[in-house]
């Protein structure tokens, strides 16, 4: 009767509210838009690959580089210098991993992974002479820290059985130096092979350090490097809180890096924690010769 019938009409009128407002927060939401791409938008060999260094802060980088409107960012690792199943598919294949991109704007890939893998180098130069390298360095001890941190989550989440830091890392009272993650801090072992294959002017080092205090000093660096025009600036960035580091603001979306960025680190007795400060002096003194800088490690 009546009843049933004021029901149905309430019931069509929240229906029709609620196909409203999704059509609205679809056209406005930046991220769902699905604007078509401008027409001489093209795929393209990379102009700059951040090759490092792992757990330095290579997700920020690109991250903070993306605020710039001439860049357009891969969004996910390619490996493909690193990964042979990657690099037998041919530049054609590369390309195709790549953003679309306008004329006039660089395209960015990271992984990582680069850094520290003996045969990338070659392979860049290779393919690809004349692409700008950025890496990124943390402390090393920091750094190990922070790569041994992500190895543990990992392992937690598949349910694999985990080893203490301390196991790892020591071996009969001494430093392990085939633990990869110490191999990964030893950063003039890997820095001299790329120097072999490419100019230092064509490699810019970012403090990783100084890009979690305070991003915007490092970014108007990189921007320089890449002869971009000045265009990041104090208005991208707020302090979270709650997170404890910056995150990003642009024109079109506020963005803060996941939840697995920023995580607690293990506790570790004093003694080996010193060992290691005292272990990484030379190696890094060496690093520091080799790049003609310094950074404000322990």
């Amino acid at each position: 009767g009546l009843w049933s019938r004021s029901c149905m009409y309430v019931l069509v009128v929240l229906m029709a509210s609620v196909i409203v407002a999704l059509l609205l927060f679809v056209t406005q939401s930046p991220s769902l838009a699905t604007a078509d791409p401008p027409a001489n938008a093209l795929r393209r060999l990379p102009d700059i690959i951040i090759i490092g260094v792992r757990k330095g802060g290579t997700r920020a980088l690109i991250e903070m580089l993306s605020l710039h409107s001439d860049v357009a960012a891969a969004q996910s690792e390619v490996h493909f210098f690193d990964w042979d199943s990657h690099y037998r598919r041919g530049a054609d294949w590369y390309v195709s991993q790549m953003p679309l991109a306008c004329s006039g704007q660089l395209t960015v890939e990271k992984t990582p992974a680069y850094f520290t893998s003996t045969r990338v180098p070659e392979h860049i130069r290779r393919m690809n002479p004349d692409a700008r390298l950025l890496l990124i360095v943390r402390e090393p001890t920091e750094r190990l820290l922070s790569d041994y941190t992500q190895v543990f989550h990992n392992r937690l989440e598949k349910r694999k059985q985990q080893q203490t830091l301390e196991t790892l890392l020591m071996r009969d009272r001494e430093l392990n130096l085939d633990y990869k993650a110490l191999n990964r801090s030893l950063y003039h072992v890997h820095m001299r092979r790329w120097l072999d294959v490419f100019p230092r002017s064509c490699v810019h080092l970012v403090d990783g350090d100084a890009l979690i205090r305070n991003p915007l000093p490092e970014m108007k660096k990189v921007e320089e490097f890449l002869h971009l025009e000045p265009q990041i600036n104090a208005s991208n960035f707020y302090f979270n809180q709650t997170k404890g580091f910056f995150c990003l603001h642009d024109r079109r979306r506020e963005r803060c890096l996941h939840g697995s960025k920023g995580r607690k680190h293990p506790r570790m007795a004093p003694a080996i924690l010193r060992k290691l400060h005292r272990f990484f002096h030379e190696p890094n003194r060496e690093f520091f010769q080799l790049v003609g800088r310094t950074f404000d490690w322990k």
